[in-house]
């Protein structure tokens, strides 16, 4: 998918930011799923990837072209400019424990650039804090972690982030409040999986009266828009144990 394609659509740029969103995002269904595209040895860089996906670059990739979009300036550089300050720390390339790997990380240090803002209080929430730490007991899945040095920074944000509490809304919550959902928010599914706080993410999109999931698929094998409803999504998920829920600004 190239930058061109976008242009031809500055039209609807007027657009809700949300309905916005979830127009770039249909121009990427059915892209392979591809997990790992931004692992690598060596030092941290950008990587852009248009062709495959997991459900992190997805998010990443949609929300910096609907970025590109509102300050209405289309362009590899202007592209690649929102990417990297979505995601990495301070918008800044610092090696590679400045890229926001885990999503409540990336989640409030997002909030804090003004890129979205985290609505999950809004609903009837709990506050939680759980040990991250899946990274660096998973050292081997990471090679960017055989270094020495990246390693232990990846230890100090993981203990940073196991200091902090994120509200969630618990699965059986869900159905009873999701009018608050709108089209083109986040939705991150958090997880009973030890050491991790998100195992996955993607985009809401009301289709009727049904709200629905727009995102990559590991399952599916690509990009879709899920057939079950969010709320059949989540209980079939035995891992996933709430959700939080984000609103791109």
């Amino acid at each position: 998918m190239k930058l061109n394609t976008y242009k031809q659509q500055m039209k609807r740029r007027n657009l809700p930011l949300g309905d916005l969103i979830i127009e770039i995002g249909r121009c990427f269904l059915y892209a392979p799923y591809k997990i790992g595209t931004l692992e690598a040895e060596g030092k941290e860089k950008l990587i852009v990837n248009f062709r495959q996906f997991d459900c992190f670059t997805f998010g990443e990739t949609v929300l910096a072209l609907a970025q590109s979009f509102v300050a209405g300036r289309i362009s590899t550089r202007e592209f690649r400019r929102k990417l990297k300050f979505i995601r990495y720390r301070q918008g800044v390339i610092a090696g590679y424990s400045s890229r926001l790997h885990y999503f409540t990380d990336w989640l409030s240090d997002n909030a804090r650039k003004k890129i979205l803002r985290d609505i999950t209080k809004r609903f009837d929430s709990v506050r939680q804090r759980k040990k991250i730490n899946y990274m660096t007991t998973h050292r081997a899945s990471y090679p960017a972690l055989k270094n020495e040095n990246e390693f232990k920074k990846m230890l100090i944000v993981e203990k940073t982030l196991s200091r902090k509490t994120f509200c969630v809304i618990g699965k059986d919550k869900v159905n009873q409040q999701k009018e608050k959902i709108k089209t083109g928010d986040i939705i991150a599914f958090a997880t009973d999986q030890e050491g991790l706080d998100v195992s996955h993410v993607g985009f809401a999109i009301w289709q009727g009266k049904n709200l629905h999931l727009l995102h990559a698929s590991s399952k599916e094998g690509g990009v879709v828009i899920s057939k079950k409803t969010l709320v059949a999504y989540l209980k079939q998920n035995k891992k996933f144990t709430s959700i939080i829920v984000a609103r791109p600004l």
